[in-house]
């Protein structure tokens, strides 16, 4: 008995993987023509379109303070911005910039502070492991 709920439960979380994976190109695209056609919407004011150097893009949620935007990122692509970073491309707002981003991985306070701002209402219970990484991209002149 043991045996198959196990097993359906092993299906059960591979065809949740499954269907995000299939939807989440398709969901990324909406959201990305929303902040296009509407950059002085609600969604735009909190999710800028971030591309990577390998044409790679993704709407985030970002947070603006003079020449630095910052960005949690809950997937794995936060590795991409390990070491010495990469350089990015981002659609604020109806304005594109440049910049260089860099994943900060040890300096735990600065995380917090920062992440007080982009992710106030996070739940105080979720353990900091859960709630991404901070990616700090700073705008080239």
């Amino acid at each position: 008995m043991f045996k198959w709920i196990a097993l359906g439960l092993i299906l059960f979380v591979v065809a949740i993987l499954v269907y995000r994976t299939a939807t989440i190109d398709t969901t990324n695209a909406q959201v990305a023509e929303e902040i296009r056609q509407f950059p002085d919407g609600e969604r735009a004011a909190r999710t800028m379109l971030v591309t990577l150097a390998d044409g790679t893009m993704y709407p985030v949620n970002y947070l603006r303070e003079n020449n630095l935007v910052f960005m949690g990122i809950d997937g794995l692509w936060w590795r991409e911005f390990v070491d010495q970073g990469q350089p990015v491309s981002m659609h604020i707002q109806g304005a594109d910039y440049k910049g260089h981003a860099k994943t900060v991985l040890d300096n735990p306070d600065y995380v917090a502070d920062v992440f007080s701002r982009l992710r106030p209402t996070v739940p105080a219970w979720l353990p900091d492991w859960l709630n991404g990484k901070l990616v700090v991209i700073t705008l080239e002149p």
